[in-house]
């Protein structure tokens, strides 16, 4: 559950970037992303979940390279130049969980990180 929060929280974080750039007249553009499940070393050394990860790999995960292409996409592509507060997967479009777009809990998300992160 925390993984899926921690999840959400960053895309409620690029989403309320991008609005805040937006209203500053700022060119930048924040989107938000999901890789893919990718197989790597993560389970090098347990055992039992290695063998069923690399067995699964094959047929069910990613490897580095294409869970990095949606990142490398947003970070290259003319297509979504200028495109910003947007959720992406498989190098195109798609549609987060409904909380994640709600605009009044990515406020509050940002209010509370800035309050945790400008405490003197």
């Amino acid at each position: 559950m925390a993984y899926a929060r921690s999840k959400l929280a960053n895309v409620l974080h690029a989403n309320e970037l991008a609005r805040r750039l937006k209203e500053e007249g700022v060119n930048i553009t924040a989107n938000s992303l999901h890789p893919g499940i990718i197989y790597t070393n993560i389970f090098r050394n347990d055992g039992c979940h290695r063998v069923f990860f690399r067995m699964a790999s094959k047929f069910l995960l990613k490897n580095v390279q294409q869970g990095a292409a949606t990142t490398c996409y947003l970070a290259l592509h003319p297509q979504v130049e200028g495109v910003s507060g947007e959720y992406f997967a498989d190098c195109d479009f798609a549609k987060p969980a409904s909380q994640a777009k709600d605009p009044e809990l990515a406020k509050k998300l940002w209010d509370y990180s800035l309050s945790l992160t400008t405490k003197i």
